[in-house]
């Protein structure tokens, strides 16, 4: 099946983008999605066509469009587009990222947005950082971030952001895109060749979890894997989802019922499946200093006193993870784990506070 027959090109040529790539909208009227921020007159689309542009992070659940609207903003004012990972970044690499915008200010008069993918995995050192040229007005920020800037984000480059949350794609936004990618003659799928029928275009669209890039990405998958005249089934489509991320979706309920099954197995001393559904979140992209904090919680609430050591061990594997990251950072959550899991239960410290909390809320003293 020639299914990428508008997308030949010469050999030594480029290969096609991915899907999810090719369809990233080239204006604000074609984006889908996230209407309440960037419809006419709603607030941040105010502000960019009134050219006022501040620091901004971003903050919602992956295949929300963060990244696609930064990249918009910056086309639609002429400004200069520097992209950095926070996964992979060091303070060298902002500090060649803000001498390039120095140079395009000097050199052209033209402004750049620094768009920082992931900025809540940035040190605060790495954060403060970026402080001093945002108040030079050297550089503009937008930062993308799927989780509570309020908690992960240093106050000082908060306050100097405007905060705006994204939503995960409503169903019907998800079939949207979907049907978009197969009609578009130049940069989706040919239509004629394909064979995707709506039943399966809803399925995808249910499996994405308000995902549009996962939902691009298993579309993808699944033209790729149909050969000859034969339809996509929902046999393939489960098949190609389960052997992806796309059913573990970190913002929605998959991603709380994973951590309530991986606490159970702590709380409930069955060490085996506290491996299994912390080698599961790990897996699906979670991140593992949300797996550490749910340690800490159980260590404290869950085995207290009866084994004081597992608090510290989980603190210990906290820090761990902060200093060196995936995949390493794996053997020290397993190492908590399996020790928390392990350990006595007391729930005393809970117990306490609690009831001392609810005394003082009924007036109560202690004489």
């Amino acid at each position: 099946m020639d299914l990428f027959s508008t997308h030949q090109h010469a050999e030594g040529a480029s290969p096609p983008k991915p899907l999810a790539d090719r369809m990233r909208p080239t204006s604000f009227e074609t984006f889908v999605g996230q209407k309440d921020i960037i419809s006419l007159g709603k607030p941040l689309r105010t502000l960019i066509d009134a050219g006022k542009i501040p620091s901004i992070i971003f903050w919602g659940p992956p295949g929300s469009g963060k990244t696609t609207v930064s990249r918009l903003i910056a086309n639609s004012k002429g400004f200069a587009f520097i992209e950095v990972s926070a996964v992979s970044a060091g303070v060298a690499d902002l500090r060649s990222a803000i001498k390039s915008a120095q140079n395009e200010w000097r050199q052209k008069q033209k402004k750049t947005i620094l768009f920082i993918d992931e900025v809540h995995r940035f040190s605060k050192t790495q954060q403060d950082a970026i402080l001093p040229h945002v108040e030079a007005g050297e550089i503009t920020i937008i930062g993308s971030t799927t989780e509570n800037p309020a908690f992960e984000v240093i106050p000082a480059l908060r306050s100097r952001c405007r905060i705006f949350k994204l939503s995960g794609l409503s169903f019907n936004e998800i079939v949207a895109v979907l049907n978009n990618a197969l009609k578009d003659p130049n940069k989706g799928v040919n239509e004629e060749k394909t064979k995707v029928s709506h039943e399966i275009i809803e399925k995808i669209a249910a499996l994405s979890g308000g995902d549009a890039r996962a939902a691009l990405n298993l579309l993808e998958a699944a033209l790729f894997a149909t050969t000859g005249d034969n339809e996509i089934t929902e046999i393939l489509i489960d098949e190609l989802a389960r052997d992806s991320s796309i059913l573990y979706d970190k913002q929605g309920q998959e991603h709380f019922d994973h951590a309530s099954a991986f606490q159970k197995s702590l709380r409930g001393s069955d060490p085996d499946a506290a491996i299994y559904w912390l080698a599961k979140m790990l897996e699906g992209g979670e991140d593992p200093r949300f797996i550490a904090r749910r340690l800490i919680i159980t260590a404290s609430e869950d085995v207290g006193l009866a084994d004081p050591t597992a608090l510290l061990i989980a603190i210990a594997a906290t820090e761990a993870v902060e200093r060196i990251g995936l995949p390493e950072g794996r053997i020290p959550l397993a190492h908590a784990a399996l020790h928390i899991a392990a350990a006595p239960k007391s729930n005393s410290a809970i117990t306490a506070i609690d009831r001392a909390i609810g005394d003082i809320k009924k007036g109560e003293s202690h004489s």
